[in-house]
């Protein structure tokens, strides 16, 4: 199976620093979505004995989805907002819970900016009363705001931003504002905070039936229905495969300097036009249709990141591309040639 091989691929990229894990208890938030379940998957192969408390606000909804790593790890039941942890020291926390939804970005900002805001104070909170000695927050590239044109790739030294006058920039300056609580926790109570800036993903795991487009298409074309893009396609991304971010994020928790703020992403980049018409010729779609209307999204314009700083730092580097990325994303959710 091609979850089995990826993860596999993670384990043996891993497996000089996994034994650093072993008797760490961690507390993580977040860990039922797409990117902590990736996390998730790796760590319960990677034969340390780490305990996680995972904290989930439908623990039975997820041991349907993940029975094996329901049974692996401890679930509490609880929302980011008012959760309660199991008492005793943790040595690392991981947060990575945020509802990354267009439609509530879009339908309720501000739930969506408190959710952001308020949850990493408590989870920083929760690190510093319980002593842990390493705290990972999952940021954006949205922080980022529109990226210039003439920027090819971002690097984590732009100083640019989301427009503060746009309620459509919540997420964004949500993260901005928990990356500055991150920050204060560093100095002001000295907990060691390393931050992650995710950008665009692709592979098994992800749904294909939200807003996320390069999922959107993939449907699209194994349903045998030709792609549809509503806006023009101008818009320009790029994807980085799961497996490889879930690598990338172990590393960054084990190696990485105290404070390190670091991108996450691929530097291969392609227009949603593009992409749609590589998705279809990748599945044999029957194509593509693009209507021409408004981009409604957040950002209608570049949205590729520099990685130069980890791939330096860390040894790191894509093992899988955009094409394959597509193909291997199909094959898991059942496509046959």
């Amino acid at each position: 199976m091609i979850l089995d091989e990826d993860l596999a691929a993670i384990d043996r990229r891993l497996a000089p620093w996994w034994s650093e894990l072993n008797g760490a208890r961690i507390f993580m938030t977040g860990g039922t979505g797409f990117i902590g379940r990736w996390m998730l998957e790796a760590l319960a192969r990677s034969g340390s004995d780490a305990e996680v408390v995972l904290l989930s606000r439908d623990p039975e909804a997820f041991a349907a989805r993940a029975p094996c790593l329901a049974r692996h790890f401890h679930m509490v039941a609880g929302d980011i907002s008012d959760f309660v942890a199991p008492p005793g020291r943790y040595t690392h926390i991981i947060h990575a819970a945020t509802d990354a939804s267009a439609a509530l970005n879009a339908d309720d900002p501000c739930h969506m900016f408190d959710t952001i805001v308020a949850g990493t104070r408590r989870a920083l909170d929760l690190a510093v009363e319980r002593r842990a000695g390493r705290f990972l927050f999952m940021s954006s590239g949205a922080v980022y705001g529109r990226q210039p044109w003439d920027v090819a790739h971002v690097a984590e030294d732009w100083y640019g931003g989301p427009d503060p006058r746009d309620p459509k920039s919540a997420y964004g300056e949500g993260k901005r504002a928990a990356e500055l609580l991150c920050a204060i926790y560093g100095r002001q109570f000295g907990l060691d905070v390393v931050t992650a800036r995710i950008f665009a993903l692709l592979g098994p795991l992800l749904s294909l039936d939200i807003h996320f487009a390069a999922g959107n298409f993939i449907r699209d074309a194994m349903a045998g229905r030709p792609i549809r893009i509503d806006s023009a396609g101008t818009a320009v991304r790029s994807y980085l495969y799961a497996a490889d971010l879930a690598a990338w994020l172990w590393l960054m928790l084990l190696r990485a300097p105290r404070g390190a703020t670091w991108n996450m992403g691929s530097e291969e980049a392609v227009s949603i036009a593009d992409l749609a018409r590589r998705v279809a010729a990748a599945l044999g779609g029957p194509g593509v249709e693009v209507l021409g209307r408004a981009d409604a999204g957040w950002n209608p314009g570049r949205y590729v990141p520099s990685t130069a700083l980890i791939r330096n730092q860390l040894g790191v580097a894509p093992t899988v591309d955009l094409d394959e990325a597509i193909r291997r994303t199909a094959i898991f959710n059942g496509w046959t040639k």
